[in-house]
């Protein structure tokens, strides 16, 4: 089914032909009436004589809403800001409540709202109509947009983009003309977009491809957006051509184009219609080729923001004129995804601040230092061949900041040279990465030293560092005590640095560390009792020497601990789990009383008790048993703590022995079960009598069909829904199908079934499966060997009329559509690889609510391929009852091309 909202009537009529539409009213006068308060008061106002002069003046202005909650919250804030009755009355009576064009226009309440604006955020609000309708708003795109065309102005403050951006966005939240969207995103409504472009129209202009009229363009505009839409108005290049001799072109602020185009005829409708832009300060643009860009694109030196996007798989190279933009203030390559050669002096871009784009975009700037302004670059590689690569350019970068990788430290040959990075001075860096190629020759431990940050860090890694020891700022005097994250890898250090003294710890991690045998309190230094008060995760990786996590006597100092995560670590032994020692003795120490998350792949030799050990662990992930929150994946052998589990839904088994029957029945709410393997175990449990009424999906797989398996299977699972058997390759006598009558079975698949039959007889089979949806029967041969094609077929049916969906795959079974033809109710149907199926009995009425249909059943014979599907799309063309447009077929896959060339069945989809 597929669900249309519009508020527009055009696209009402294109989309109700066979449907009436639903007119979606707002909330009833009385549950608006509540709501309205809440959005004013902040609370329904019990007694309204406390309000009485407000409320009389609310309830006025609330009639005018049309029951709209968008309406509601936006005007109920315009309201609480100062809830006097002088206030209220004024905006009782403004004049913009005439505008109201219909009876649920609420376009007036929200430009009241809107006019109460701060102007700043009246010019930031306006100026989003320049992004299509649903455009996710991310904080640093439209900061970098608003300061591109003089909106804000970030010179001179000491504040981060993005922090200028977010603090515009949350007052047009809270102001109720923007909504927050998944992934701190911020969205608009159509509506607030439909203001935005109102309030906005001497000066911006929104156009789609697929609709616009010159004429209607205003020819006041500077700030202009194209939507690239998959279909064109017919007329497009004319419009086009209109638009340009309508407007002043030449100075257009800022053009930007959504979405992607490939057509020679509109890259050269774009190229002639903006020959003349030179005052941009904004440009968006898809590049195919260099010839999509504008004609005179080297002359655009006004630019500030520039955003390119490229295809995938493409040749096409940044071109060589943007290093001439000097000032550029943003470059956003993020969907650059061609080439990544940039030209040699990118750097002249003097004033630029955020270069968004790939790491092997930023890492391959010559000379980067020049760039002064720059405020983040994620990695950079010291080059000993090549100028311009060395670490004093990182030096000149004094706001440098957010994350900084530096590659290739083993080309630097001194301290001194190392301290020409100037690390200490940048203050704004959150993530640092000093990374030395592997099994490259150690040049000394003074480098290290002299890479010192600022103590603002927050996060550190350090990778293949060949020193014997930790450096100074690390060690004897931590000088980044307000470091986040730590970690660790292929560093050649004898001890560990006094990691206790880094009190705002959250995460350790320590990966290839040759060395470390024991990890705990007693083996890491500067132990105090502020440490660890913070650390959440701690993650072993690739550690070939590690034995064990000591416990000690410092069990409380993990006590925030969350997330362990061990893999590869092969010698490692054991972890000090909460009541649990590999010895005999019992230890009844209380560890890691937060541990909710469990990770230990590839370490064969680390014992672990019955998990989950307590019933705060919501997730664990071993080489044997995998449990996220509801779901529990059983690979291997291993004890559980069935008590610990919690709520159980889906249940997935490599091997039915690997759990009993009386272990199913401590897993609730069980919902799903697959097993992978169902052997002689399974059967004996189905025997046993026990019933577990709570689950509705059951998949077997290498099942054993038996006349006792299949009756016992549904005694021990009465609420199943979904069946999905997939029998095992023993030959096994003929059993027949019989479900129970008071199934609820909807959805059944039987695979490779082939000792399975149907009964032919009132009741038997599918037939009183009233609430069947979707039967799939594949490769099980015997299913209708008991029906007689032609005159069992004239009385009874196999499948309920309900039924919505069948597909049959390689049944080798003599069958005749007429045993379908009671199905009248079919959505899909598939008929693949029956080479036995005849169309005799085929009810063309079988097709009329039909939208998917398949047939792959061509057969050769000693003349010519032959499909059935050519005789059954013949029968529904010749069918008189049924009129041109009644088939709703939206998909039809037939392995003849005759089947729909001879049959004239083009003329009834």
């Amino acid at each position: 089914m597929i669900l249309v909202t519009t508020r527009f009537p055009k696209i009402v009529e294109m989309v109700t032909k066979a449907t009436d539409p639903i007119d979606l009213k707002g909330l009833e006068p009385d549950e608006f009436w509540i709501f309205f308060q809440v959005c004013v008061f902040g609370e329904i106002i019990q007694d309204e004589h406390d309000k009485e002069d407000l409320i009389d003046i609310g309830r006025q202005i609330a009639s005018k809403l049309k029951c709209s909650p968008l309406a509601a919250k936006t005007v109920g804030w315009l309201l609480s800001k100062k809830p006097s009755r002088e206030h209220w009355v004024e905006i009782l009576e403004k004049k913009e409540w005439l505008n109201q064009k219909h009876g649920d226009d609420i376009i007036p309440a929200l430009k009241i709202s809107y006019d109460y604006l701060p102007f700043h955020l009246k010019k930031c609000f306006s100026y989003c109509a320049l992004f299509p309708e649903d455009y996710k708003f991310d904080n640093l795109e439209i900061s970098r947009f608003w300061i591109s065309i003089g909106i804000i102005d970030s010179s001179g403050q000491n504040v981060k983009i993005e922090d200028i951006g977010s603090k515009y966005l949350d007052e047009l939240l809270d102001n109720g003309f923007l909504m927050k969207g998944d992934d701190n995103y911020y969205v608009m409504h159509d509506l607030m977009h439909e203001l935005s472009q109102s309030v906005s129209s001497k000066e911006c202009a929104y156009i789609s491809c697929s609709s616009f009229r010159a004429d209607d363009i205003p020819s006041s505009i500077r700030y202009l957006s194209i939507l690239i839409e998959n279909n064109y108005i017919e007329n497009f290049g004319e419009e086009m051509d209109k638009l340009k001799r309508r407007i002043d072109i030449g100075n257009l602020r800022s053009l930007m184009i959504f979405g992607e185009y490939r057509r020679a005829s509109v890259v050269n409708v774009f190229k002639d219609t903006f020959r003349e832009i030179e005052a941009l300060r904004v440009l968006f643009i898809f590049m195919n080729s260099l010839n999509s860009l504008p004609l005179h694109f080297s002359k655009l030196v006004h630019l500030r923001y520039l955003k390119l996007k490229s295809p995938h798989y493409s040749e096409v190279c940044l071109p060589s004129m943007v290093s001439r933009f000097y000032h550029l203030r943003f470059l956003d390559l993020q969907n650059w995804n061609s080439s990544y050669a940039l030209p040699k002096d990118i750097s002249n871009l003097v004033n630029l601040c955020q270069f968004i784009a790939r790491k092997e975009f930023q890492f391959n700037v010559p000379g980067v230092g020049k760039m002064k302004h720059l405020q983040e670059l994620k990695e950079f590689h010291v080059k000993k061949e090549s100028t311009g690569f060395e670490l004093r350019e990182l030096g000149q970068l004094e706001v440098l900041g957010g994350e900084l990788n530096i590659c290739g430290l083993e080309n630097v040959r001194t301290g001194e040279e190392a301290n020409g990075a100037k690390l200490t001075a940048k203050k704004n860096l959150i993530m640092l990465g000093l990374v030395w190629g592997v099994g490259q020759k150690f040049t000394g431990d003074d480098i290290l030293d002299s890479l010192q940050p600022h103590s603002n860090l927050r996060e550190l890694n350090i990778v293949n560092h060949g020193g014997a020891s930790a450096p100074s700022w690390l060690c004897s005097k931590i000088q980044i005590k307000n470091l986040e994250v730590l970690h660790l890898e292929g560093v050649c250090w004898v001890t560990l640095p006094p990691i206790g003294q880094i009190y705002h710890l959250r995460k350790l991690k320590l990966k290839k560390i040759v060395g470390i045998c024991q990890f705990g309190s007693d083996f890491i230094g500067g132990i105090t009792e502020k440490s660890f008060k913070h650390l959440k995760e701690v993650e072993f990786d690739d550690m070939p020497e590690l034995v064990e996590w000591v416990g000690g006597a410092n069990s409380h100092l993990f006590s925030r601990l969350e997330r362990i995560s061990c893999n590869s670590c092969p010698k490692l032994t054991a972890l000090p789990l909460s009541g649990w020692s590999c010895s005999s003795a019992q230890d009844n120490t209380i560890w890691f009383p937060n541990l909710c998350s469990l990770y230990a792949k590839a370490c064969p030799k680390l014992c672990l008790p019955p998990l989950p050990h307590s019933s705060k662990l919501s997730s664990f992930q071993t080489d044997y048993l995998h449990y996220e929150c509801t779901k529990l994946y059983i690979k291997m052998s291993s004890e559980l703590a069935f008590h610990n589990l919690g709520e159980v839904e889906d249940l997935t088994i490599n091997d039915a022995a690997l759990i009993s029957f009386a272990d199913l029945q401590k897993l609730h709410p069980l919902r799903s079960i697959e097993i992978m393997r169902c052997q002689e175990t399974f059967l004996r449990g189905l025997a046993d009598g026990v019933v577990l009424h709570s689950v509705q999906s059951l998949k077997l797989q290498e099942f054993p069909l038996t006349r006792k398996s299949v009756p016992n299977l549904f005694k021990c699972f009465p609420g199943l829904s979904r069946l999905d058997v997939c029998a095992s390759d023993e030959d096994h006598e003929e059993v027949v199908l019989q479900f129970p009558s008071t199934s609820s079975l909807r959805n059944v698949r039987f695979n490779r079934c082939k000792n399975l039959v149907l009964p032919v007889e009132d009741g038997g089979g599918f037939q009183d499966l009233l609430l069947m949806e979707s039967v799939s029967i594949a490769n099980c041969g015997r299913l209708f060997s008991q029906w007689s094609m032609r005159e069992a077929a004239q009385s009874i049916n196999p499948f309920p009329c309900c039924l919505k969906e069948l597909d049959f795959w390689d049944e080798s079974s003599t069958m005749a559509m007429a045993l379908l033809s009671n199905l009248t109710s079919l959505t899909t149907l598939g008929l693949r690889g029956c080479k036995n199926l005849t169309v005799d009995g085929f009810n063309p009425l079988t097709t009329f609510n039909m939208t998917d249909l398949y047939v792959y059943n061509s057969r050769r014979d000693e003349t010519e391929p032959y499909s059935i599907a050519v005789d059954l799309l013949a029968e529904v063309a010749r069918t008189k009852p049924m009129p041109v447009g009644s088939i709703q077929l939206v998909r039809l896959q037939v392995d003849s091309i005759s089947a729909v060339l001879v049959a004239p069945i083009c003329s009834l989809l």
